[in-house]
């Protein structure tokens, strides 16, 4: 859905991630889930209120905080990290969560801004697919995504948070490009409009970038 914001649909529900205002440049597209998660409370991450319910319920079940979850036969588990380098004192905190559904574990790192200690790493285990952010300024850079990655070691790495032409650049142009991310990253990568996956279908001893369109 752009900037941090995705749309996971699986047998039993859907999610969107992070739905953002227009803060970021653009107006978020319009869409229903059954479930929203959001990492923090910036205007680039909580707008809530733009995703529709579903038949299921007139409004998406929110969550918002650290806790386990289950909701429509799909599992969340949030943890607390931070927005920088300093436990919180300089952006506040920022929920990450794993959506599991149909054995396939999804990991979103909302605006991580630091290194994963090892406890949380061991229980992150097994993660299929990583949306991590790799702009920097106010998240992760290039350099520090790519340590993360390697210790989460999952199958599809989805990068977001980066700078696009359709950012607002006044808040947004110092961030690093997703051209940078792959090209340092150096694994392969491949640019879709969606993507389906099954537990069958993932790659197998190897990871592999995915840039949305």
């Amino acid at each position: 859905m752009g900037h941090a914001s995705f749309k996971i649909k699986a047998k039993s529900g859907t999610i969107v991630t992070d739905p953002y205002g227009e803060l970021v440049g653009w107006r978020m597209p319009a869409v229903s889930a059954d479930i929203v998660t959001l990492s923090h409370a910036h205007d680039d991450h909580n707008n809530a209120g733009v995703v529709a319910g579903t038949s299921k319920a007139s409004k998406p079940f929110l969550i918002s905080e650290p806790g386990e979850y289950e909701i429509e036969g799909i599992s969340i588990f949030g943890y607390r990290t931070w927005h920088d380098e300093k436990g919180g004192e300089e952006r506040g905190e920022n929920n990450i969560f794993v959506l599991q559904a149909e054995d396939i574990r999804i990991l979103h790192l909302g605006d991580l801004g630091h290194q994963l200690s090892e406890k949380l790493i061991d229980e992150l285990n097994g993660i299929d697919i990583l949306m991590i952010p790799v702009g920097g300024v106010y998240t992760l850079n290039v350099q520090e995504a790519i340590k993360v990655i390697e210790a989460i070691d999952p199958l599809y790495v989805l990068p977001m948070h980066y700078r696009t032409e359709r950012h607002d650049q006044k808040e947004f142009g110092g961030l690093q490009t997703v051209q940078e991310f792959v090209s340092a990253y150096g694994h392969t990568s491949r640019t879709v409009k969606s993507l389906v996956v099954s537990k069958i279908s993932l790659p197998q001893d190897v990871t592999e970038v995915i840039v949305f369109e």
